[in-house]
């Protein structure tokens, strides 16, 4: 009968490694989900490379230091390369059940530091991490807290003290915690994680780490009911405790998230699930089922808050491996002295004794899992690096650790290589049938769009060229025409106006007949009226060709305006508007071409004169501004102009209201346009206010540049 009875147990041992290992795949979907896609590949490889790892690692000298015979209770020496019993006697078919079950856990502790590492730790670096996991740290805190499961009586001194850890929430996850903590605070955070643009690095597969969480939950309950190592009465409860703390974590999570930030936060919620299922780990044998519950909901709060504190702190876990199973195991592991029932105590403990053992074993596992971890990977990282390069890093390990690519990677190595170049009239290569082959079928359409667009732009910069040099040409043969043909109009227009004015002088006696007089004033004013006109033409021909050249001088305003005053008095006189000159005394020197400016101010005194009705006034005055600019206004009580005729003034040959009776004297509008190149050309502005009816001002204002004291030129 006790053969039968022990096969049983074999079998169900077994069952559950099996239910153990399968957690195996539920870490490598977890983890791979969690992280980007340029990453995967070398988590999943790192999830298969550590489990070799620990197999070999705790089959050559991990059972050995954890269940052989005791060393003072702190170490087990004998049972190396397991092939037998600790005390040298044979196998059985039970102690293999044992070792295999026993190896399973080992693995899974390892498995922890893979994904909080993850994305930017080398591969070989993380191989020495699971070898020092599996075949020191492990097997020597197992042996203190249940190296004397095997022999049937307490052999680690935690075990001595009753330490009461059933399937492993401190031994497992608190120890495969702390060595995670030690390598994210030497490998340091992920680029872009923290810092001025830190920012969140949100996992590529969220469905694939949701069937991973499934995975380890199905797992689990091969974990803590296998523990039991024999298939009694304890095992429907132990899966009932299991099964009700893992949803009350997730619950709890989902319930915290959704308060804080208004939604169910997805990862949050996976990690609260196997936050209660570490908590009930230590204690799923001695507890009821509302305390399930609560040490489950505990542990999700726990582990919410720990990943909290790791942000504030910018220390960077992939996937809050720390939270769930260092600061969950720890809940959990404390949890036995305070909801556990008493009656499974050992040596008639109270809850307060208990707690204090409880809380011995989570200080001596810190003290020396964290300790010899930090110490040992600092070590190893000053010889052997134990993080990836930063380009590495940027193009991802799946391609730099193992020369894998995917179909999204190869899109985006395509886009990239585009960017450098900045060359877009290739498409980029499209996988069919893949999700990013869809997005490069999109993007190659948004190319198509981009060059036809180029192409059409290119088209119309080179038709606009071309009418560029069309009218460049127009405009140098227009310039030339004008050059030439002011020439040709100059000399005998010339002589027609020194005829004019001999013929009423001495030479031949004043003209008696008032008809000839007359008609001698008008051929006089006409002739100087059209050379004016060609003088005008010809100088904005120049402007526009960019061939008119400013002689620039020291020049004293006071005595360009007063010349020009003396040749616009006696026209304002004639058109009987009163003309008022005001300068302000000190006015500094200004550099400016003399004729230039003298040309300025005579055109805006002359429209001024000649849109200001009989009676009117017009105003020429030159003041400093509180910027320190020289400016010139000239204002009139003329008939003015709407603002929408302000642009119009300003064109070549336009005069506004040409059909109307309101602007009925001569001219050829060019005195504004000419004034304004040459304001411009000295780099002045020229402001122009005006209302119909109401008069017009124009300021003129030149530059500070142009503006010189009276000290600066007396020292040149």
């Amino acid at each position: 009968m006790g053969s039968v009875v022990q096969s049983i147990d074999t079998v169900w041992i077994l069952i559950c490694t099996v239910l153990v290992l399968l957690m195996q795949a539920g870490f490598a979907c977890f983890e791979s989900g969690l992280v980007r896609a340029k990453n995967s590949i070398n988590v999943a490889v790192k999830n298969v490379m550590d489990f070799c790892v620990a197999g070999v690692g705790f089959w050559l000298v991990g059972f050995g230091m954890m269940f052989g015979l005791s060393a003072g209770g702190y170490l087990g020496m004998t049972g190396f390369a397991f092939d037998g019993a600790p005390d040298g006697s044979p196998a059985t078919a039970w102690l293999m059940a044992f070792f295999f079950f026993q190896l399973a856990f080992c693995s899974t502790s390892t498995t922890i530091v893979s994904g909080a590492v993850a994305e930017r730790m080398s591969f070989r670096g993380y191989a020495i991490t699971a070898a020092v996991l599996s075949m020191l740290i492990y097997p020597v805190f197992g042996h203190w807290a249940w190296g004397g499961v095997l022999a049937g009586e307490a052999q680690g001194w935690l075990e001595k003290l009753g330490f009461i850890d059933f399937a492993g929430s401190t031994v497992v996850h608190s120890i495969g915690g702390w060595m995670a903590l030690a390598a994210v605070l030497v490998l340091g955070p992920r680029l872009g994680r923290f810092g001025p643009d830190g920012r969140r690095i949100e996992g590529h597969d969220m469905p694939m780490a949701t069937l991973g969480m499934f995975l380890l939950w199905i797992g689990w309950f091969g974990f803590n009911g296998g523990s039991t190592l024999a298939l009694n009465t304890s095992v429907p409860f132990i899966l009932v405790h299991t099964m009700l703390a893992a949803a009350a974590g997730g619950l709890a999570v989902i319930g915290i998230g959704w308060v804080r930030h208004g939604v169910p936060e997805v990862q949050g919620a996976l990690n609260g699930v196997l936050a209660g299922l570490v908590a009930i780990t230590a204690n799923c044998h001695m507890v009821s089922t509302s305390s399930a519950l609560l040490i489950g909901a505990g542990g999700g709060v726990v582990c919410y808050l720990a990943s909290e504190l790791l942000q504030r702190l910018q220390i960077d876990d992939a996937v809050d491996a720390v939270p769930v199973h260092l600061a969950a195991g720890i809940w959990g592991t404390l949890a036995v002295a305070l909801l556990g029932e008493t009656s499974f105590f050992p040596d008639g403990h109270t809850r307060i004794e208990q707690f204090g053992v409880q809380l011995a074993g989570v200080a001596a596992a810190g003290a020396f899992a964290f300790t010899v971890a930090y110490v040992v990977l600092r070590v190893i990282d000053i010889f052997l690096p134990l993080r990836v390069s930063s380009d590495a890093e940027r193009i991802g390990l799946n391609f730099a650790e193992h020369g894998a690519s995917s179909a999204l990677l190869d899109v985006l190595g395509a886009m990239e290589a585009q960017a450098a170049r900045g060359d877009f009239s290739k498409p980029v290569p499209v996988e069919p049938f893949t999700e990013a082959g869809e997005m490069a079928r999109r993007y190659n359409l948004v190319l198509d769009k981009f060059n036809s667009e180029v192409k059409r732009r290119e088209q119309v910069a080179n038709e606009l060229r071309d009418a560029r040099d069309v009218a460049e040409m127009a405009n140098a043969s227009k310039s030339q025409f004008l050059a030439n043909m002011s020439h040709e109009l100059r000399t005998p227009l010339n002589a027609i106006i020194g005829f004019s004015e001999v013929m009423n002088g001495e030479l031949f006696g004043p003209i008696e007949n008032e008809r000839y007089k007359d008609y001698m004033v008008d051929i006089h004013r006409s002739s100087s009226h059209l050379l004016s006109l060609i003088n005008d033409i010809l100088d904005l021909s120049k402007i526009e060709a960019d061939r008119y050249e400013l002689y620039e001088e020291e020049l004293d305003v006071t005595e360009v305006i007063a010349s020009c005053e003396r040749m616009m008095r006696h026209r304002s006189e004639e058109a009987g508007v009163a003309l008022t000159v005001t300068i302000e005394e000190g006015l500094p020197f200004l550099m400016a071409d003399k004729r230039a400016l003298r040309q300025i101010l005579l055109n805006l005194v002359s429209n001024a004169v000649k849109f200001t009705p009989k009676g009117g006034s017009i105003a020429l005055e030159s003041f400093m501004e509180p910027d320190h600019r020289l400016a010139f206004r000239v204002s009139d009580t003329g008939i003015g102009m709407a603002k929408k005729d302000i642009p119009v003034a300003l064109e070549p040959f336009r005069q506004i209201g040409k059909d109307s009776n309101i602007y009925t004297t001569e001219g050829t509008g060019l005195g504004l346009p000419l004034t304004r190149a040459l304001a411009r050309m000295h780099g002045a502005t020229l402001v122009i206010e005006s209302e119909p009816g109401e008069g017009t001002v124009i300021t003129i204002r030149m530059p500070h540049a142009r503006v010189l004291k009276r000290t600066e030129r007396l020292a040149g």
